[in-house]
C-alpha cells in the first residue's frame, strides 16, 4: 500500500500514510474541506443548517 499524499511506500505507525507529515497535510484538506463527500438533492434534509458561508458571497473564512 502507498501513501495517498506522496505514494512513498506506508509506516505502519502512521498508516495509511508514510509521515505524521502526510497525515496533517490530508487533515488540513480535510479542514479547509478540500474534500467534499457527494450528496444527492434529493437526501438533503431541510432541517440542517446551511454550510458555513452559504448564502454570504461577501463572507470570508
Amino acid at each position: 500500500m502507498s501513501c495517498p499524499i506522496c505514494t512513498k511506500p506506508t509506516d505502519p505507525a502512521c498508516r495509511p500514510f508514510c509521515s505524521r507529515r502526510c497525515a496533517d497535510v490530508d487533515l488540513a484538506r480535510w479542514l479547509r474541506e478540500d474534500y467534499r463527500l457527494p450528496v444527492a438533492p434529493e437526501e438533503m434534509d431541510e432541517t440542517m443548517p446551511p454550510a458555513p458561508g452559504a448564502g454570504d458571497p461577501g463572507r470570508r473564512n
